[in-house]
């Protein structure tokens, strides 16, 4: 077994309405920078043993997909990298 990060990042998709990213883009401009769009995401970071990087892989997709994403509002992804 090797020991793996798999980060997992998390937004919604586009087209579903991101209040917190609205409320910060306005606060961003509002400080004088100039944006065309700005949409927030959540990171999370799973350590884990795995036979392979393609294995941790999965098994944070699984993750992802069972609990720490909501397909229907949500796209993810997963990078993965050895410790």
């Amino acid at each position: 077994m090797t020991a793996y990060t798999a980060t997992v990042t998390v937004r919604l998709k586009e087209g579903v309405l991101d209040p917190e990213a609205e409320t910060t883009k306005r606060a961003l401009e509002r400080l004088g920078f100039d944006l065309e769009s700005l949409r927030s995401a959540d990171q999370f970071e799973l350590d884990l043993d795995a036979e392979s990087a393609d294995s941790a892989s999965e098994r944070a997709e699984e993750m992802a997909e069972r609990l720490l994403a909501n397909p229907t509002i949500h796209d993810y992804e997963v990078a993965v990298e050895e410790r």
